[in-house]
């Protein structure tokens, strides 16, 4: 597969160094992206048709083998959901994060192949169409670059990258999950918001991850639902803990009710210490 070195190679990098389960491919402006052997295009996946559907018999077959029951199409179809936007949101928040760029990633210009050997969460290809930097970067002299003033006219051009390679591939989805309009850009917000968290954890630099999506994803920045949903609680020596509010549930409590992630709705806080100071120890 044809690759290039561009102004996100050195983040794409870093990503798949401190996650390397997930591999990340750039690919030459000539050249399409892969499909077939695994991979399916995003656009695929917006459109809603057959590929959509081979998709989400992975994790249809995933799901009865672990957990020996099946789940319902609606559950499938957001397990699925979210197997693609967890990693396809970072392709821009973490350039975004790490170099202050911001790719511009269309549903054409993307695909993901998750049953990639060695890879349990797969591998992406993408091809950038354009992207946007800060004043001063030495990037933006490239070709495609677009200077944007200041800081928050950056996180303006993440939502709406994040939006415009999201919004079709919500409207593929959508119907299959029973899902529409807000309830949708709830999981989207989840998928932004929680990806990179998990990501800057990784790095060594959660705190500053958290302060970052806070001003990204303050509220009232549609149609993104809420905003980033951080706050505190305390452990039973004081220590403090770290969760958020999710703004969706990814319905896993469909197969194991007493199972609930620690930031889903319906965990509650006493339950969310314990399940926090598990996974720290």
């Amino acid at each position: 597969m044809p690759v290039t070195r561009s102004a996100f190679t050195d983040a794409y990098a870093r990503l798949s160094e401190v996650l390397p389960g997930l591999g990340v491919t750039e690919l030459d402006a000539g050249h399409e992206v892969p499909r077939g052997g695994g991979w399916v295009g995003a656009a695929s996946l917006a459109a809603g048709g057959a590929e959509l559907e081979a998709f989400l018999a992975w994790d249809d077959a995933q799901v009865l083998r672990d957990y020996g029951q099946r789940a319902r199409p609606d559950v499938v179809a957001s397990f699925g959901l979210h197997r693609y936007a967890w990693p396809a949101c970072l392709l821009i928040t973490v350039p975004w994060f790490l170099h202050r760029r911001v790719p511009r990633c269309p549903v054409t210009d993307v695909a993901y192949d998750r049953s990639a050997a060695g890879l349990p969460l797969g591998r992406m290809a993408v091809r950038p169409a354009g992207f946007a930097c800060l004043p001063g970067d030495p990037a933006a002299t490239l070709p495609g670059a677009r200077v944007v003033a200041d800081e928050e006219a950056l996180r303006t051009e993440v939502r709406a990258a994040v939006a415009e390679h999201l919004e079709p591939v919500l409207a593929g989805f959508g119907p299959r999950m029973r899902r529409r309009g807000r309830a949708l850009w709830g999981m989207a917000t989840d998928e932004v918001v929680e990806g990179l968290w998990y990501v800057a954890h990784l790095l060594g630099e959660q705190e500053r991850a958290r302060h970052e999506l806070e001003l990204l994803l303050p509220g009232a920045t549609k149609p993104y639902v809420g905003d980033a949903a951080f706050r505190e609680l305390k452990g039973p020596d004081g220590e403090p803990l770290h969760t958020r509010d999710r703004a969706s549930c990814c319905m896993f409590y469909t197969l194991r009710p007493e199972d609930t992630c620690a930031t889903c709705p319906r965990t509650c806080d006493a339950d969310r210490v314990n399940k926090l100071l598990a996974t720290a120890s």
